[in-house]
Order: C-alpha cells, then sequence, then structure tokens
C-alpha cells in the first residue's frame, strides 16, 4: 500500500469514528433550543475542525482532542482555509466547540478533566494561544 493509500484509509477510520458523535450532537442539538440556523452553523464549525483534525499528522478523532489542537486551528488553520473568516466567525466556531465538547464532557465522549481542559482553553482564548504548553492535559 502506498503512503497516501494508508492516509486515506486512516483518514476513513477516523471519519467513521467520528459519524456516532456527529450524528448524537446533531441530535442533542435538535432537542434543545437552538434554532436550525444555529445546529447547522454548530455542525458545519465541527466539520471544519475534523477536517482539520485529519490534514496534519498525527491524524485525530474528535474525542482525541486536547486545548492546543485550538491554538493552531484558530491562528493558522482557520485564518488561511476559511477565506470568509472574521472575529464573529471565530465566535461563531468558538460556540460550537463549547456546546461539542461541554456535551462530549457530559455523555462519556471524552472524559471530564478532558473536557474541562478543553473548555478551559477555550474560554481562556483571546487570539492564538500563546503557550500552547499550558494547555496540555496530563
Amino acid at each position: 500500500m502506498s503512503n497516501r493509500g494508508g492516509y486515506e484509509a486512516a483518514v476513513k477510520e477516523i471519519q467513521a469514528r467520528n459519524q456516532p458523535l456527529l450524528e448524537g450532537f446533531r441530535a442533542w442539538l435538535e432537542t434543545s433550543d437552538a434554532s436550525e440556523d444555529v445546529i447547522e452553523k454548530h455542525m458545519d464549525a465541527i466539520l471544519f475542525f475534523a477536517e482539520y483534525l485529519v490534514y496534519y499528522e498525527p491524524l485525530k478523532r474528535l474525542d482525541m482532542t486536547i486545548g492546543p489542537d485550538f491554538g493552531m486551528f484558530f491562528s493558522d488553520w482557520f485564518p488561511r482555509q476559511a477565506a470568509w473568516s472574521s472575529s464573529t466567525g471565530e465566535g461563531e466556531y468558538l460556540a460550537a466547540f463549547k456546546s461539542f465538547f461541554g456535551w462530549m464532557g457530559e455523555t462519556g465522549g471524552i472524559s471530564p478533566e478532558v473536557a474541562t481542559g478543553i473548555l478551559g482553553a477555550l474560554v481562556d482564548r483571546d487570539g492564538p494561544i500563546p503557550n500552547q504548553d499550558d494547555y496540555w492535559i496530563a
């Protein structure tokens, strides 16, 4: 198998493992008071972040996310890949991430400690995270 074939297989595996999380989050949003517009924006943000997680090595599933992933996402990937990005767009993404990773922590998709670390990284976010080592979760 070529290196490209191995990468593509790994991405497909990750996408398959992410799918139940995405479906569960959508179902949870649909039972909340969120409008269809908010649901779609949240899902688009999480799907865009999931794409980022498989773009660079090491490839990651959504449930493998840690705080520093957001620093690189917002300081590098988001501005380059989202030509439409703005501070409003970043705020919408932060809201989606807080909802998704809060839901993941509540439902056991990630441990409560990891959820707390991720939510802390998102709450503390004021521009690119200056020292990503401060956000590693032990």
